[in-house]
């Protein structure tokens, strides 16, 4: 296989672009894993008059990330963002107005390989978000497991992530007077391992719970569906029954989150690496579902609200995937 390099007269601001995106797929990758190894070395060495002061404080900060997180305009606001947003580049439509008097869930799809357009649109001040939405503010819920490494969870709430528990979720739709929106990527870690180019599958038949606190807040619920998320990387062909998809599978029940072997080109050549294609992502927020509250939903109403949800999704997908690229015999599969 002929290697393709990079031409050397490449743009400066292509060259920041490459770099911004860099620090943030090394960032989801090592980032825990460095601030983890941080805190072991500062106890291994006893520098206690850093440690201790951190640990002290983080024990009376554990239930942050349960309560709106710690966002940080600053951090939001950081140029490289601007630079990772145009590297794809980014895009967020609006398809329907909201009323910033309510909150609603954002149910965001696909999952991806590393939600990059969930990051770009709601955890970064360079979307469009704010002249699209004005009046609302956007939380990205991600695992739980994330807000227990030290360090790292402080990093991950300044972008306005928070805790995808029942108990993150029903905070930032309580708020009274409205304008919150809870992003779910509702397909989680699972839904990872089949992100591959050209594939439209959903975990979501069994994804029930976001129906059930729409119902208990009376939240309308809004599908998503970020188109170009699955044509960033490839990954190992791991049909279902394949050996490596059963430890991936096993894997993930254990620790929670999925081990997605993926690639796609380099920093200096385009054959092989783990920086993303630059592939372009549109982000099509669709039509509100309107959820009368029900503070004890039954069976029925869940899987109703389910069913109009499913719906609405495939009716979002069929209604703009040909401006997109896709053609017209592909469909959603929801698993």
């Amino acid at each position: 296989m002929k290697v393709e390099f990079a031409p050397l007269n490449i743009p400066l601001a292509r060259r920041l672009q490459t770099a911004a995106v860099l620090q943030w797929v090394l960032s989801f990758l090592l980032l825990a894993q460095v601030c983890i190894a941080v805190i072991v070395i500062l106890i291994v060495y006893n520098y206690w008059f850093l440690y201790v002061p951190y640990m002290t404080w983080l024990y009376f900060d554990w239930n942050t990330p349960e309560q709106g997180g710690r966002r940080s305009n600053w951090v939001r606001s950081w140029t490289v963002w601007r630079y990772f947003k145009d590297y794809f580049p980014i895009h967020l439509i609006k398809t329907f107005d909201l009323d910033p008097s309510h909150n609603y869930i954002f149910g965001f799809h696909p999952h991806g390989v590393l939600v990059a357009g969930a990051f770009g649109n709601f955890c970064t001040n360079y979307s469009d978000f704010e002249e699209l939405f004005p009046g609302f503010t956007a939380y990205l819920h991600v695992l739980p497991f994330w807000f227990r490494c030290p360090l790292f969870r402080d990093y991950l709430m300044t972008s306005g992530s928070v805790s995808v528990s029942k108990k993150s979720v029903s905070h930032v739709l309580s708020k009274e007077g409205g304008g919150n929106i809870s992003v779910i990527v509702l397909g989680g870690a699972e839904e990872s391992l089949d992100a591959h180019p050209g594939k439209f599958t959903l975990f979501i038949r069994q994804r029930k719970g976001f129906v059930k606190i729409a119902l208990t807040h009376g939240t309308s619920l809004v599908p998503v569906f970020s188109f170009g998320e699955n044509e960033l990387f490839k990954q190992v062909n791991n049909p279902e029954g394949s050996w490596l998809r059963t430890v991936q599978e096993k894997l993930q029940k254990i620790m929670g989150f999925a081990l997605p072997l993926f690639h796609a080109r380099g920093i200096f050549q385009y054959n092989f690496g783990l920086m993303p294609y630059r592939k372009p992502i549109h982000t099509v927020v669709g039509r509100p579902i309107p959820v009368p509250q029900t503070l004890h939903p039954s069976p029925e109403q869940i899987e109703e609200l389910h069913q109009t949800y499913m719906e609405e999704l495939r009716k979002l997908f069929e209604a703009h995937k040909r401006k997109y690229g896709i053609s017209e015999h592909e469909t959603l599969i929801f698993r």
